[in-house]
Formats: C-alpha cells, sequence, structure tokens
C-alpha cells in the first residue's frame, strides 16, 4: 500500500436526497488540486481561476461545466486519462465506509440518474474515517474538527465555511468561489490526514478495497 500515492476526494451537493445533485468535485495530489465545477448554465467570474492562483500554494486546476451532467462527465474523462495509469490509491473521509458513507453512494445515484458508466475502474479505495476512528483518540467526528484536532487549523484561512451546509446557499447563490475554496480545503485536510496516519499506522490498519463494478 505504502507505494501507492495518495490522491484525496470530496464532492459537494446541494442536499442530501436522491435528487440533489452534484455541485463540486475536488481532488488533491502532491503537486496541486483538480477541481470541477457545476455552475448550473450559469456564468463564472472570468477571474476565478486567477484569484485562486494568486491565493493558493499549491495551486488548483479549476474548469465549470454547465450541468452535473457535463461534470460527471468531465470526472470520468480526468480518472481515465490522469489517474488509472498511475500508482495511486482513491482516498476519502466518510467517503464509503464498511457501513455507508456519503461521496461514493451520492455519486453512484447521481451518475444511474444520468445513465453515466462508474468513473473508478481500476483504482484501490481507502476511506479514512475508519482508521481515524479506531486508531487515533479523537472526540471529534467531522472531518474540519479532526483534521483541526490532529493536525492544527493551518487551512482555516482557505476555508471560508464553519459548516458545509452554507457551501449550498453560497452555491445557489451563484457565489462560486468560496465553494471552491471549501472543497479545495477539504480534500487537502483528507490527504494531509492519511499522510499522517501512513505514518503512525500499520498497513494492517488500512482497509483497502477494488472500486471495479461487477459488470
Amino acid at each position: 500500500m505504502t507505494h501507492l500515492s495518495t490522491v484525496a476526494f470530496d464532492i459537494e451537493t446541494t442536499g442530501f436526497e436522491t435528487t440533489d445533485q452534484v455541485t463540486i468535485i475536488g481532488f488533491d495530489a502532491d503537486i496541486s488540486s483538480r477541481v470541477f465545477l457545476n455552475v448550473d448554465n450559469r456564468g463564472t467570474p472570468s477571474s476565478l481561476q486567477e484569484r485562486l492562483d494568486e491565493e493558493l500554494n499549491p495551486s488548483i486546476v479549476l474548469s465549470t461545466h454547465r450541468s452535473e451532467t457535463a461534470l460527471l462527465q468531465a470526472v470520468t474523462d480526468f480518472v481515465e486519462s490522469s489517474l488509472t495509469s498511475q500508482e495511486i490509491k482513491l482516498v476519502a473521509y466518510n467517503g464509503e465506509t464498511w457501513n455507508g458513507g456519503f461521496d461514493l453512494p451520492f455519486v453512484r445515484t447521481r451518475l444511474n440518474a444520468h445513465d453515466l458508466k462508474w468513473p473508478f475502474v481500476g483504482l484501490p479505495y481507502i476511506d479514512l474515517m475508519d482508521v481515524i476512528d479506531s486508531r487515533f483518540n479523537t472526540t471529534e467526528t467531522s472531518l474540519t474538527a479532526v483534521y483541526d484536532e490532529l493536525l492544527g487549523d493551518d487551512l482555516s484561512d482557505l476555508d471560508p465555511f464553519e459548516d458545509s451546509s452554507e457551501a449550498v446557499d453560497a452555491w445557489e447563490n451563484s457565489d462560486f468561489e468560496p465553494v471552491v475554496r471549501h472543497n479545495v480545503a477539504d480534500v487537502r485536510r483528507t490527504r494531509a490526514l492519511m499522510n499522517m496516519a501512513e505514518r503512525y499506522c500499520s498497513k494492517s490498519d488500512f482497509s483497502m478495497k477494488s472500486l471495479d463494478p461487477v459488470a
């Protein structure tokens, strides 16, 4: 497992219902963050990428997509061209655990709604929440709170929100920059926690699964 590089993964959505949609999907690796933004047929500020380039280090690569369908297809293309050919593992925090999780089940539901194929073929996956819960002494459960507790809040300047629910209101008001910043903060928190866990936990502490579908 340790020879596989970590790519952290996180999504933002409009809610928790089956009819809600994905607003952002973000990935984070050593060199940069890759963010896909669904603008829902609205325009984006022309200077958004430039502002993010000035403020964020490492830099991010941002692409905007007119719909959820277009975003999901772009993510599939990115995974196929940039991730599956590399020796990487996909890591999320409560993305998919043995008894639930959020990100991957939500993505499956929305892919099915649009009759799109599963994008993560060929990628091994680890859910970080299982490791944190079982191998570290923490009093918190959310990604942000656990990160602050174990690593310190050095991403507070990047993340404008106290709670992910604020990202829903911002996105609906076409205030896209703070939503992007929030997502980048979350994927960077996830990767930082994974790097920490690999320093202190044995290989057997990590439960790795294949994301290949049966059919």
